[in-house]
């Protein structure tokens, strides 16, 4: 008897506390904004209030008065100001106290639930019916069966609410090739999810404990190991050499095209972008490490006639329709060079430039229009985790038409500017110099 009350004490507060926590923890965290807020506004009131009495009394108040009249008021923000320092709002400690909770009542309920089905087996068994075993397997073919329309009811919110953000529209050409090889692959994947997992609980329930019926040892069969091991692999040899045909469609790019393009260089270090373009020849100079200097900070070696109209841009600006190479480099560590809507994504390496090439297929104006939002821009980010400024690694990148590009290209400038040209006039001369002491030397 004291069994049965302290469960269904314990039982009873488990519900009542859960009942609490589901419907007053919002309210309280909203409660909780709500006082914060109010607190503001009645400090500022209050802050208000005593300003607008001191300027009524200032003839007739002392100025010590009026001092210490307003230091309660400032010293409230002070106090809001204090509570905020670390930085992390108080709203974020309310909710991970209110789902660690509501974890923790689940993982009660589910204990209490286990405990009463062993007390009712135990019960049933002193009464002359020793079913606990039949009963609690019916129970959890019961259980599989909740749990599958769970797991599937899952999948489908998955897909409803984060489909939009996976499968968001490419905004280059090469791009919608990939998003077909994604899409197939995920349509595969998913068919094969759901019926496998229909099985997995559908089984489980159709064959739930029963004393009329005992399961049958079936150890082997050799026709059910080939097809579950033949149709995976040609699945997945089918998506594999997709992919890989798709991806080298991508990279592998005829030589004249390669040439044709409007060549870009990119270099990353930490933690920014610089940006090069081949200027009126189309070509990207040479550069040196060896010759990298605060004002040469890429090391371009301006001894090649190719690097004397190399442009300096802060953003990356290409024209709609037309093809574009990137080459890729980073001056010190590991970068990732990575355009989320491009579909681009290439590691920079120290001393070893890649390359990719896109054809963008809308502008950022038309991009604007199909996600109804005036402020889109592209952004290119970096996705190698590369020290503690990672996250400030962006650039904005602008797809216009081809007269905007070449009206904003002819106000850009050169990498060999003034400064420039003082320090490779000195380098030269300097290079002179040690090469007429040689002769004599000799």
């Amino acid at each position: 008897m004291r069994l049965r009350k302290f469960l269904n004490f314990r039982l009873a507060f488990g519900l009542v506390l859960g009942l609490s926590i589901l419907f007053h923890g919002n309210s309280f965290a909203q409660d909780t904004d709500a006082v914060v807020s109010d607190t503001a506004v009645a400090v500022s009131s209050t802050a208000t209030d005593v300003d607008s009495a001191a300027v009524t009394e200032e003839a007739a108040a002392p100025a010590t008065q009026v001092e210490s009249t307003a230091t309660p008021a400032s010293s409230a923000p002070a106090a809001v100001a204090a509570a905020d320092e670390s930085g992390i709002p108080t709203q974020v400690y309310i909710n991970f106290f209110y789902y660690t909770l509501l974890f923790l009542l689940v993982c009660f309920i589910v204990g209490i639930i286990g405990k009463i089905m062993d007390i009712y087996g135990i019960t049933r068994q002193l009464q002359g019916y020793d079913r606990s075993e039949e009963i609690w397997g019916k129970s959890q073919g019961w259980f599989f069966l909740v749990g599958l329309f769970v797991f599937l009811y899952g999948i489908y919110w998955s897909y409803a609410n984060h489909g939009a953000q996976s499968f968001r529209e490419a905004a280059t050409e090469h791009g919608a090739a990939i998003d077909l090889m994604f899409i197939i692959t995920v349509i595969i994947t998913t068919i094969v999810l759901v019926i496998t997992h229909i099985l997995l609980f559908g089984f489980a329930f159709q064959y739930r404990g029963s004393e009329k019926r005992k399961a049958y040892f079936y150890p082997h069969n050799n026709t059910l190991e080939k097809i579950w091991t033949i149709v995976p692999a040609i699945v997945l040899t089918i998506l594999v050499l997709f992919g890989f045909f798709t991806w080298r469609t991508i990279t592998n790019v005829p030589i004249d095209i390669q040439k044709s393009a409007i060549q870009i260089e990119v270099t990353g270090e930490q933690f920014a972008w610089t940006v090069r373009y081949g200027g009126r020849d189309n070509q990207i100079g040479k550069h040196n490490y060896k010759l990298t200097t605060p004002t040469n900070g890429l090391g371009i070696d301006f001894n090649d006639k190719s690097a004397l109209d190399d442009i300096r841009a802060g953003d990356i600006v290409i024209p709609v329709g037309k093809q574009v190479r990137f080459t890729i480099n980073s001056k010190d560590v590991l970068h990732s060079f990575y355009i989320p809507e491009f579909r681009v994504q290439m590691n920079a390496v120290p001393g070893m430039p890649t390359f990719f090439q896109i054809v963008a297929r809308y502008t950022t104006e038309e991009m604007r229009a199909k996600l109804d939002n005036p402020n889109y821009n592209f952004i290119l980010l970096c996705s190698k985790i590369c020290g503690s400024g990672h996250y400030n690694m962006q650039k904005t990148v602008r797809v216009v038409s081809e007269e905007e590009y070449k009206e904003w290209l002819s106000q850009q400038s050169y990498f060999f500017d003034e400064d420039m040209k003082r320090e490779f006039q000195s380098a030269q001369a300097k290079v002179v110099e040690e090469d007429q002491m040689a002769v004599i030397i000799n």
